[in-house]
């Protein structure tokens, strides 16, 4: 099924769009495929009733993936259950890893191992590594919101706190070991009395930090922004690795990109171009390595892109919730109309996998 597109926000013309999947009780966030174009989606526990909170794409269906036991919840060991999995991401080996936020319905996250990063086998489809966020890198109000894996330089994952104040999470996946940075910087956190323009109606009440989270192709530098602010930033990832420097030495990295659109999800290609969700135009932008920005998609009926994912064939995925419409976003009233969707464009990009 393709949709032709309206004219461009940008300077490129646009692309038809392809939905790859349609889905009328979920509401999906998060997005990845496999180098053996295995599509995989995650459907945060936000209030709906969510059977399970991963499932792998099927002829166009959901199946709960890995299985339907681990997807259970409520449970009685938060460490053996996906709680309520906001990201989904295929690493440069082809391990599958799953961001459970363990705070179903954005309340405060289950203690004793809710926040999560859980790696899949995909040749046995079973989970094989559990990794608990420890409390010490993450405030009550922590929402785990994105990662980005870096296997270039040891085995790191990084991982956007989008909690208002915000911050970025490095996990060293060879020891366990996780530590926050930049948390409250403002770089990280919701800008100060943002307002989002959404569906021609002025939204007072997005207050999200670091959300979108996408690395350079040769993992020196970690790019990221809040959800409530229309800037882009970027950081040595050296430095966030570091864990004798001060977070003061780590600000001095930043670099500030300049303004762009209000963007959930980025992401980026082995060219170095970013990508970023436009979610007030219904659109997805992308930046060259000379910071031009162009429009890659689109249309109307892409309410709410959130989460992208570039794959191996040259497709950039995209999913589309109407977040804006949900109860939680929109003063307490559901004005849903399903389906919601996965589509997909091809920009001819490859993903990044950064690996020795």
């Amino acid at each position: 099924m393709t949709n032709a597109s309206p004219r461009p926000l940008g300077s490129d013309a646009q692309p038809e769009y392809e939905v790859v999947a349609e889905f009328t009780d979920l509401m999906p966030t998060g997005v990845t495929v496999s180098d053996h174009r295995r599509i995989f989606v995650s459907f945060p526990r936000w209030g709906d009733d969510v059977a399970y909170t991963v499932a792998e794409v099927i002829n166009g269906r959901a199946v709960p993936f890995p299985g339907a036991q681990v997807n259970a919840w409520p449970a009685p060991d938060p460490r053996e259950r996906l709680i309520s999995v906001q990201s989904v991401i295929v690493d440069p080996d082809g391990y599958l890893w799953l961001l459970d936020t363990g705070a179903p319905s954005f309340s405060p996250y289950v203690s004793g191992g809710g926040p999560k990063l859980v790696r899949v086998d995909l040749t046995r489809n079973e989970i094989d590594r559990v990794f608990p966020i420890d409390d010490t890198a993450m405030t009550p109000t922590t929402y785990l919101n994105d990662v980005r894996f870096d296997f270039s330089a040891g085995h790191y994952a990084y991982i956007t706190d989008s909690q208002s104040t915000g911050a970025l999470i490095v996990v060293d996946l060879d020891t366990g070991d996780c530590w926050d940075r930049l948390r409250g910087h403002p770089s990280t956190q919701a800008q100060n009395q943002f307002r989002a323009v959404v569906e021609g109606v002025v939204r007072d009440q997005y207050q999200v930090g670091a959300d979108g989270i996408a690395i350079s192709p040769d993992g020196t530098r970690l790019f990221y922004c809040p959800l409530s602010s229309r800037r882009l930033y970027s950081v040595d990832t050296a430095a966030l690795r570091d864990r004798d420097l001060s977070d003061t030495l780590v600000a001095e990295t930043i670099l500030d990109h300049g303004d762009k659109c209000a963007s959930d999800g980025l992401e980026s290609d082995t060219a170095g171009n970013v990508y970023a969700t436009a979610y007030e135009h219904g659109a997805v932008l992308r930046r060259s390595p000379t910071g031009q920005w162009a429009t890659v998609l689109q249309a109307k009926t892409l309410l709410w892109p959130d989460t992208l994912a570039l794959a191996s064939d040259g497709h950039l995925y995209v999913s589309v919730n109407q977040l804006p419409r949900t109860p939680l976003f929109n003063h307490g009233t559901d004005d849903r109309i399903p389906p919601y969707l996965i589509v997909r464009v091809n920009v001819g990009a490859q993903p990044i996998r950064l690996k020795p």
